[in-house]
């Protein structure tokens, strides 16, 4: 093939080197094998649907599949896919202009008179073709109506049609339509594979180039082959004819993979200085910083996938440090650390991408990474206390002490001072993590038998209690929760053990928790058994209102009205509370008033 078109201008390799019949698809060969199969048994659909990402031949396998179903030559005159010798209608069906294959973008034709038109133009036989094909590019993009009048002509079109449609949303495609039409979902193409493939245009092009660059440029494609293409079009651009890793490198702002690997193991090892010069010296040559961090994230998932998969170092993309050195990381670092950083690293990218200065950013992110490296996880950090072997680090005295306006801390307060100022953040900021050193262990005396565990401003021996308070501060959503979900198990100074009801907040126990704080001035541990046997407080209302009313109905009095007075319900019952004159012994707390709303009786 020329470089140059027939009207002289320039042909991009994307289109110069496009797929001109099935053998040369990359990447798709499932697809291949069901199309090669469907043709040789007769068992031509009426319609496909070809789904995937940009640049994985959508549009070229339609026009190719329109070729196959348009096949004639000499010795050939039926549908087939070998098309290794250029049939009647395959160039214009190739090039778009044959009169019988019509293409359309439903980007710009969404509307139902589109549709219609199509609609009234199926009903007449092809001009010249066996078959009139119709190739709909981005047809996610019809509207409701336009694809509701598609659907019965998709569903019993005349024999002589034929109907191909491409698209990179499949989800928005009515399932009304996917059910007319078999499905070819177009993989992404492996970067080996784009590799290869573009050697070979390279070859063809008769241009220098190196295996490092084009790893580069099928990575930087993700799987799409007009992307690496379009790339590897603009290297030769870039390099005057030649490609160069350190070309395509400098090109698209990537940071040289070595480095990266290099970064990494500064990162690991807990060197922040030697990584922040690292980042900066990659930075100084044209890496960008969110590029930087997703190459990390890369070779951090690579390292990862290497420990349980070692088959994956044979990949051809990968570099032969990528291949060495991640066998060598994936021995020796543990899980969590590995999963530490990638979630460290992708929440990382995320604050970069939005930072108004990046760089600083991106530099935060790497100080942190440096400091978790090492950082033992909670089980292990609270098993190393539990053990004695590792401890609290002693606090740095500051250069220049600040006045406290309470005077010196008392001897015996110096362990307690140590622990809150080691473990705890300051006040109004940020926790930081801080690293656990070797150190000789605090000596922290027993508490003295008069300290006694702080007690609540305000008393709580009962649920009731608490919804007291709730009533008290107006709180009246957390007083029905309470009401209506929580079994009482049992009731400590700051302490609560509950049972909770199937439809119960999974955030209630620590909403009690923090209501309690507020209202009693102390923590509350609030903890959830399971099967607690006792009754909600909304439970025990109901039950005493129906004992109420059935003792009720067995008055002889009340059972007279009813009987005198048909149709008459018992609304409410209420006891009444005798004059504490007429008896000083009567006990007011175990007379209660009875709510309002009771069952009606029938």
């Amino acid at each position: 093939m020329d470089t140059q078109s027939a009207d002289g201008a320039y042909r991009v390799l994307a289109r110069k080197y496009r797929p001109q019949n099935f053998d040369d698809l990359i990447g798709q060969e499932p697809m291949v094998r069901t199309l090669r199969n469907a043709f040789e048994t007769g068992r031509i659909a009426q319609a496909w649907m070809l789904t995937g990402v940009r640049g994985v031949g959508k549009t070229t396998t339609a026009r190719i599949l329109a070729r196959a179903l348009n096949y004639k030559t000499d010795t050939v005159d039926q549908p087939t896919i070998d098309l290794s010798t250029p049939g009647e209608h395959c160039q214009a069906i190739m090039e778009g202009r044959h009169v019988d294959v019509i293409e359309m973008d439903a980007a710009s034709h969404t509307g139902i008179d589109d549709i219609r038109e199509i609609i009234e133009q199926v009903r007449y036989r092809p001009v010249s073709a066996r078959y009139k094909v119709y190739i709909i590019d981005e047809v996610h993009m019809l509207s409701t109506a336009a694809f509701n009048g598609l659907l019965k002509t998709l569903e019993e079109p005349p024999p002589h049609v034929k109907f191909i449609f491409a698209t990179t949303e499949i989800r928005k495609v009515p399932i009304t339509v996917l059910s007319r039409c078999q499905r070819f979902d177009l993989r992404r193409i492996e970067s080996g594979t784009l590799a290869q493939h573009l050697r070979r245009i390279a070859e063809a092009e008769k241009i220098e180039v190196d295996d490092a660059s084009l790893a580069m440029i099928a990575r930087a494609g993700e799987g799409s082959a007009r992307d690496s293409l379009s790339i590897f079009d603009q290297a030769i651009a870039h390099g005057a004819g030649s490609v160069t890793a350190e070309a395509v490198r400098s090109m698209l702002g990537l940071a040289d993979r070595a480095r990266i690997i290099d970064l990494f193991e500064m990162l690991m090892r807990g060197d922040v200085a030697g990584a922040l010069t690292e980042f900066r010296a990659q930075y100084d040559v044209g890496a960008d910083p969110s590029v930087v961090l997703t190459d990390l994230a890369d070779f951090n998932h690579l390292v990862t996938r290497l420990r349980f998969t070692p088959d994956v170092a044979e990949d051809v993309s990968l570099s032969e440090d990528e291949r060495v050195r991640g066998r060598e990381f994936a021995q020796t670092l543990s899980i969590r650390a590995l999963s530490r950083t990638w979630q460290m690293l992708l929440k990382g990218i995320a604050e970069v991408d939005t930072a108004t200065r990046p760089v600083q950013a991106a530099e935060m992110l790497l100080i942190r990474l440096a400091h978790a490296a090492d950082l033992p996880t909670l089980d292990e950090a609270i098993r190393g206390l539990d053990n004695g072997s590792v401890s609290a680090p002693r606090p740095q005295p500051s250069a220049t002490p600040r006045p406290n306006g309470g005077g010196a801390p008392q001897a015996h307060g110096a362990a307690d001072a140590v622990g809150s100022s080691a473990l705890a953040p300051a006040a109004g900021g940020p926790a930081t993590a801080m690293r656990i050193v070797e150190t000789p262990p605090i000596q922290v005396s027993a508490p003295k038998p008069s300290e006694a565990a702080p007690q609540p401003s305000v008393p709580i021996n009962s649920l009731q209690d608490i919804v007291a308070l709730a009533d008290k501060y107006r709180d009246m959503q957390f007083k029905i929760l309470v009401k209506n979900c929580v079994r009482p198990a049992s009731i400590a100074p700051g302490r609560l053990e509950i049972g909770l009801t199937d439809d119960a907040p999974k955030s209630l126990p620590s909403d009690i928790a923090q209501h309690l704080l507020n209202w009693t001035g102390i923590r509350w541990v609030v903890t959830v058994a399971r099967d607690v046997a006792g009754q909600t407080i909304a439970e025990a209302e109901a039950e005493r209102r129906d004992n109420l009313v059935t003792d009720a109905r067995a008055d002889p009095d009340v059972a007279a009205i009813l009987a005198a007075f048909p149709g008459a319900k018992i609304i409410d019952v209420r006891i009444a509370v005798p004059d504490k004159s007429e008896d000083e012994d009567i006990d007011l707390d175990a007379v209660a008033e009875v709510p309002d709303v009771l069952p009606e009786d029938d």
